[in-house]
Protein backbone atom coordinates (compact mmCIF):
# COMPACT_ATOMS: atom_id res chain seq x y z
CA UNK A 1 0.00 0.00 0.00
CA UNK A 2 1.39 3.22 -1.11
CA UNK A 3 0.87 6.56 0.56
CA UNK A 4 -1.54 7.84 -2.24
CA UNK A 5 -3.81 4.83 -2.09
CA UNK A 6 -4.44 5.75 1.86
CA UNK A 7 -8.28 7.69 1.11
CA UNK A 8 -10.05 6.50 4.31
CA UNK A 9 -9.25 5.42 7.61
CA UNK A 10 -10.82 3.39 10.21
CA UNK A 11 -10.30 4.33 13.50
CA UNK A 12 -10.73 1.33 16.48
CA UNK A 13 -12.21 2.82 19.66
CA UNK A 14 -13.31 6.40 20.81
CA UNK A 15 -11.72 6.76 24.14
CA UNK A 16 -8.47 9.04 25.18
CA UNK A 17 -6.39 8.00 22.49
CA UNK A 18 -8.80 6.65 19.57
CA UNK A 19 -10.84 10.10 19.08
CA UNK A 20 -7.60 12.30 19.27
CA UNK A 21 -6.11 10.09 16.58
CA UNK A 22 -9.19 10.29 14.82
CA UNK A 23 -9.18 14.01 14.88
CA UNK A 24 -5.62 14.06 13.89
CA UNK A 25 -6.62 12.23 10.68
CA UNK A 26 -10.22 14.40 9.86
CA UNK A 27 -7.60 17.88 10.65
CA UNK A 28 -5.59 16.31 7.38
CA UNK A 29 -8.20 15.53 4.99
CA UNK A 30 -9.04 11.90 5.52
CA UNK A 31 -12.41 10.45 5.60
CA UNK A 32 -12.46 8.39 9.05
CA UNK A 33 -14.80 6.01 10.62
CA UNK A 34 -14.97 6.14 14.37
CA UNK A 35 -15.70 2.68 15.75
CA UNK A 36 -16.85 1.78 18.99
CA UNK A 37 -18.32 -1.03 20.76
CA UNK A 38 -20.76 0.90 22.96
CA UNK A 39 -22.87 3.92 21.76
CA UNK A 40 -21.88 5.75 24.51
CA UNK A 41 -18.46 5.45 23.92
CA UNK A 42 -19.05 6.90 20.42
CA UNK A 43 -20.94 9.58 22.03
CA UNK A 44 -18.21 10.70 24.38
CA UNK A 45 -15.51 10.30 22.26
CA UNK A 46 -17.54 12.89 19.85
CA UNK A 47 -17.44 15.38 22.64
CA UNK A 48 -14.00 15.15 23.28
CA UNK A 49 -13.28 15.59 19.28
CA UNK A 50 -15.46 18.87 19.08
CA UNK A 51 -13.92 19.75 22.01
CA UNK A 52 -10.17 19.51 20.99
CA UNK A 53 -11.04 20.51 17.34
CA UNK A 54 -12.53 23.90 19.25
CA UNK A 55 -9.02 24.16 21.44
CA UNK A 56 -7.08 23.65 17.69
CA UNK A 57 -9.26 26.66 16.54
CA UNK A 58 -8.47 28.81 19.13
CA UNK A 59 -5.12 28.12 19.39
CA UNK A 60 -5.07 29.27 15.52
CA UNK A 61 -3.68 25.82 14.74
CA UNK A 62 -6.11 24.80 11.42
CA UNK A 63 -7.46 27.22 9.55
CA UNK A 64 -10.29 25.39 8.15
CA UNK A 65 -13.67 25.47 8.41
CA UNK A 66 -14.33 23.30 11.93
CA UNK A 67 -17.70 21.66 10.13
CA UNK A 68 -15.31 20.43 6.94
CA UNK A 69 -13.49 18.78 9.65
CA UNK A 70 -16.70 17.71 11.38
CA UNK A 71 -18.05 16.15 8.18
CA UNK A 72 -14.99 13.90 7.71
CA UNK A 73 -15.84 11.83 10.39
CA UNK A 74 -18.55 9.21 10.39
CA UNK A 75 -19.76 7.21 14.15
CA UNK A 76 -20.34 3.64 14.02
CA UNK A 77 -20.92 0.78 16.11
CA UNK A 78 -20.85 -1.96 13.39
CA UNK A 79 -17.03 -2.69 12.53
CA UNK A 80 -18.07 -3.92 9.31
CA UNK A 81 -19.39 -0.46 8.19
CA UNK A 82 -16.34 1.00 10.08
CA UNK A 83 -13.62 -1.16 7.95
CA UNK A 84 -14.96 -2.59 4.92
CA UNK A 85 -13.78 0.64 2.43
CA UNK A 86 -10.67 1.34 4.78
CA UNK A 87 -7.35 1.48 3.33
CA UNK A 88 -5.52 2.30 6.97
CA UNK A 89 -7.16 1.13 10.34
CA UNK A 90 -5.77 1.94 13.63
CA UNK A 91 -6.82 0.53 16.59
CA UNK A 92 -6.64 2.06 20.06
CA UNK A 93 -8.57 -0.29 22.33
CA UNK A 94 -7.45 -1.62 25.76
CA UNK A 95 -3.80 -3.00 26.28
CA UNK A 96 -4.53 -6.51 26.34
CA UNK A 97 -2.88 -9.11 24.12
CA UNK A 98 -5.89 -11.27 24.00
CA UNK A 99 -8.51 -8.99 23.33
CA UNK A 100 -6.31 -7.00 20.64
CA UNK A 101 -5.92 -10.54 19.20
CA UNK A 102 -9.79 -10.81 18.90
CA UNK A 103 -10.28 -7.31 17.36
CA UNK A 104 -7.54 -8.39 14.47
CA UNK A 105 -8.42 -11.52 13.62
CA UNK A 106 -11.89 -10.13 12.81
CA UNK A 107 -11.00 -6.96 11.35
CA UNK A 108 -9.03 -8.73 8.96
CA UNK A 109 -11.70 -10.74 7.57
CA UNK A 110 -13.45 -7.62 6.60
CA UNK A 111 -9.98 -5.22 5.48
CA UNK A 112 -8.59 -5.94 1.62
CA UNK A 113 -5.92 -7.61 1.68
CA UNK A 114 -3.79 -4.45 0.90
CA UNK A 115 -5.21 -2.64 3.84
CA UNK A 116 -2.49 -1.36 6.34
CA UNK A 117 -3.21 -2.49 10.01
CA UNK A 118 -1.19 -0.36 12.57
CA UNK A 119 -2.09 -0.52 16.51
CA UNK A 120 -1.42 1.61 18.98
CA UNK A 121 -0.10 0.45 22.35
CA UNK A 122 2.03 1.26 24.59
CA UNK A 123 4.57 -1.73 24.44
CA UNK A 124 2.75 -5.16 23.63
CA UNK A 125 4.89 -7.06 20.88
CA UNK A 126 3.26 -6.35 17.67
CA UNK A 127 5.41 -10.17 16.66
CA UNK A 128 2.80 -11.33 19.18
CA UNK A 129 0.19 -9.77 17.88
CA UNK A 130 0.61 -10.40 14.25
CA UNK A 131 0.43 -14.27 14.64
CA UNK A 132 -3.08 -13.85 14.35
CA UNK A 133 -3.38 -12.55 11.14
CA UNK A 134 -3.07 -14.17 7.12
CA UNK A 135 -1.40 -11.53 6.00
CA UNK A 136 0.93 -10.18 8.77
CA UNK A 137 3.80 -8.23 6.52
CA UNK A 138 0.90 -5.49 6.70
CA UNK A 139 0.54 -5.28 10.58
CA UNK A 140 2.32 -2.48 12.42
CA UNK A 141 2.94 -0.86 16.01
CA UNK A 142 1.66 3.36 15.77
CA UNK A 143 2.60 4.31 18.98
CA UNK A 144 0.91 7.81 19.30
CA UNK A 145 1.84 9.66 22.85
CA UNK A 146 -0.66 10.80 25.15
CA UNK A 147 -2.30 13.47 24.77
CA UNK A 148 -2.46 12.06 21.36
CA UNK A 149 -3.77 15.54 19.73
CA UNK A 150 -0.74 17.22 21.37
CA UNK A 151 1.91 14.96 21.05
CA UNK A 152 3.54 15.02 18.24
CA UNK A 153 5.57 11.46 18.24
CA UNK A 154 4.44 8.20 16.89
CA UNK A 155 6.94 5.75 17.23
CA UNK A 156 6.41 2.90 14.10
CA UNK A 157 7.50 -0.71 15.11
CA UNK A 158 7.70 -3.26 13.12
CA UNK A 159 6.69 -6.89 13.98
CA UNK A 160 9.17 -9.70 12.88
CA UNK A 161 7.44 -10.42 9.76
CA UNK A 162 6.19 -6.43 8.89
CA UNK A 163 7.39 -5.89 5.71
CA UNK A 164 9.51 -2.53 5.27
CA UNK A 165 6.93 -0.94 2.80
CA UNK A 166 4.77 -1.12 5.31
CA UNK A 167 6.80 0.38 7.97
CA UNK A 168 7.78 3.24 5.10
CA UNK A 169 4.09 3.74 4.03
CA UNK A 170 2.80 4.22 7.99
CA UNK A 171 6.17 6.67 8.52
CA UNK A 172 4.89 8.67 5.74
CA UNK A 173 1.55 8.71 7.06
CA UNK A 174 1.95 9.95 10.63
CA UNK A 175 4.34 12.84 9.55
CA UNK A 176 1.30 13.95 6.70
CA UNK A 177 -1.60 13.75 9.73
CA UNK A 178 1.11 16.50 11.11
CA UNK A 179 2.77 14.05 13.33
CA UNK A 180 6.55 13.70 13.75
CA UNK A 181 6.94 9.57 12.67
CA UNK A 182 9.89 7.67 13.85
CA UNK A 183 10.48 4.49 12.11
CA UNK A 184 12.63 1.36 15.31
CA UNK A 185 14.73 -1.38 13.13
CA UNK A 186 12.89 -4.29 15.26
CA UNK A 187 10.92 -3.75 17.88
CA UNK A 188 11.91 -4.00 21.97
CA UNK A 189 10.13 -4.43 24.97
CA UNK A 190 8.38 -0.93 25.68
CA UNK A 191 9.77 0.55 22.17
CA UNK A 192 12.56 3.25 22.50
CA UNK A 193 10.72 5.96 24.29
CA UNK A 194 8.86 4.15 27.09
CA UNK A 195 12.56 3.08 27.89
CA UNK A 196 13.88 5.94 28.42
CA UNK A 197 10.89 7.21 30.65
CA UNK A 198 11.25 4.20 32.92
CA UNK A 199 15.41 3.91 33.00
CA UNK A 200 15.03 8.21 34.50
CA UNK A 201 11.87 7.03 36.50
CA UNK A 202 13.55 3.89 38.53
CA UNK A 203 16.49 6.24 39.19
CA UNK A 204 13.91 8.97 40.31
CA UNK A 205 12.44 6.84 42.46
CA UNK A 206 15.58 6.01 43.89
CA UNK A 207 16.53 8.97 44.94
CA UNK A 208 13.80 9.90 46.57
CA UNK A 209 13.94 6.10 48.37
CA UNK A 210 16.92 6.82 49.43
CA UNK A 211 16.13 10.18 51.04
CA UNK A 212 18.59 12.16 48.15
CA UNK A 213 15.78 14.89 47.51
CA UNK A 214 12.54 15.20 47.27
CA UNK A 215 9.86 14.43 45.16
CA UNK A 216 9.84 18.40 43.64
CA UNK A 217 13.08 18.83 44.00
CA UNK A 218 13.75 15.74 41.16
CA UNK A 219 11.45 16.81 39.21
CA UNK A 220 12.37 20.74 39.50
CA UNK A 221 15.79 19.20 38.69
CA UNK A 222 14.53 17.33 35.68
CA UNK A 223 12.19 20.49 34.67
CA UNK A 224 14.97 22.74 34.60
CA UNK A 225 17.85 21.37 33.19
CA UNK A 226 17.85 18.17 30.72
CA UNK A 227 14.19 18.92 30.10
CA UNK A 228 14.95 21.72 28.85
CA UNK A 229 18.14 20.35 27.26
CA UNK A 230 16.50 17.84 25.80
CA UNK A 231 13.70 19.62 24.12
CA UNK A 232 16.04 20.67 21.87
CA UNK A 233 18.52 18.33 21.84
CA UNK A 234 18.40 14.97 22.86
CA UNK A 235 20.59 12.80 24.85
CA UNK A 236 22.62 11.35 22.24
CA UNK A 237 23.59 14.70 20.82
CA UNK A 238 23.96 16.02 24.25
CA UNK A 239 26.71 14.03 25.07
CA UNK A 240 28.10 14.68 21.81
CA UNK A 241 28.52 17.74 22.82
CA UNK A 242 29.11 17.64 26.31
CA UNK A 243 32.08 15.58 24.98
CA UNK A 244 32.07 11.94 24.95
CA UNK A 245 35.46 11.98 27.20
CA UNK A 246 33.56 13.72 30.07
CA UNK A 247 30.54 11.31 29.78
CA UNK A 248 32.98 8.07 30.07
CA UNK A 249 34.61 9.16 33.04
CA UNK A 250 30.93 10.02 34.68
CA UNK A 251 30.50 7.01 34.06
CA UNK A 252 33.15 4.71 34.80
CA UNK A 253 32.44 5.61 38.31
CA UNK A 254 28.42 6.59 38.56
CA UNK A 255 26.62 3.93 36.78
CA UNK A 256 27.52 1.02 39.86
CA UNK A 257 25.93 3.79 41.82
CA UNK A 258 22.69 4.08 39.98
CA UNK A 259 19.53 1.91 40.85
CA UNK A 260 19.25 -1.12 38.69
CA UNK A 261 16.67 -3.19 40.31
CA UNK A 262 14.92 -5.59 37.81
CA UNK A 263 10.77 -5.74 39.93
CA UNK A 264 8.58 -3.29 40.90
CA UNK A 265 10.06 -0.11 42.71
CA UNK A 266 8.64 -0.70 46.73
CA UNK A 267 7.89 2.59 47.02
CA UNK A 268 5.69 2.79 43.97
CA UNK A 269 4.18 -0.55 44.30
CA UNK A 270 3.11 0.83 48.15
CA UNK A 271 1.30 3.96 47.04
CA UNK A 272 -0.75 1.72 44.17
CA UNK A 273 -1.64 -0.74 46.95
CA UNK A 274 -3.01 2.14 48.70
CA UNK A 275 -4.84 3.15 45.83
CA UNK A 276 -2.58 6.74 45.69
CA UNK A 277 -2.84 6.24 41.96
CA UNK A 278 -2.00 10.28 41.22
CA UNK A 279 -4.38 12.68 40.00
CA UNK A 280 -7.02 10.07 39.29
CA UNK A 281 -7.45 9.23 42.74
CA UNK A 282 -6.38 12.60 44.29
CA UNK A 283 -3.15 11.45 45.48
CA UNK A 284 0.02 10.34 44.45
CA UNK A 285 3.42 10.95 45.32
CA UNK A 286 1.83 14.92 45.01
CA UNK A 287 -1.41 16.01 46.51
CA UNK A 288 -3.77 16.66 43.87
CA UNK A 289 -7.04 17.22 45.22
CA UNK A 290 -8.94 20.62 44.50
CA UNK A 291 -7.59 22.54 41.47
CA UNK A 292 -4.19 21.54 41.36
CA UNK A 293 -4.44 19.39 39.17
CA UNK A 294 -6.73 21.19 36.68
CA UNK A 295 -4.19 23.95 36.81
CA UNK A 296 -1.36 21.69 35.90
CA UNK A 297 -2.96 19.44 32.65
CA UNK A 298 -4.12 23.13 31.87
CA UNK A 299 -0.69 24.77 31.81
CA UNK A 300 0.73 21.29 30.45
CA UNK A 301 -1.85 21.55 27.68
CA UNK A 302 -0.98 25.48 26.56
CA UNK A 303 2.48 25.03 26.85
CA UNK A 304 2.31 21.82 24.28
CA UNK A 305 -0.22 23.98 21.89
CA UNK A 306 2.69 27.01 22.03
CA UNK A 307 4.96 23.86 20.67
CA UNK A 308 2.79 22.79 17.90
CA UNK A 309 2.31 26.21 16.78
CA UNK A 310 5.92 26.79 16.61
CA UNK A 311 6.64 23.29 15.06
CA UNK A 312 3.74 24.66 12.67
CA UNK A 313 5.79 27.62 11.44
CA UNK A 314 8.56 25.62 10.87
CA UNK A 315 7.19 23.22 8.87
Amino acid sequence: MKLTEIKEVANIGAGTMGHAIALQFAMNGYQVNVYDREEEGLQRGQKLIQHDLQTFVKAGLIDENPEQVLSRLTYTTDLKAACQNANFVIESIVENEEIKKSVWAEIEKIVSESAILATNTSGLSPTALQIVLQYPERFVVAHFWNPAQLMPLVEVVPGEKTNQETVDTTVELMNKIGKHAVPLKKEALGFVGNRIQLAVLREAFHIINQGIASSEAVDDIIKYSLGRRWNLVGPVASADLGGLDVFKNISSYLYADLANQTGTDPALAKKVSQNELGLKTGKGFYDWQGDTGKEIVKKRDQNLLEQLKTDQNNS
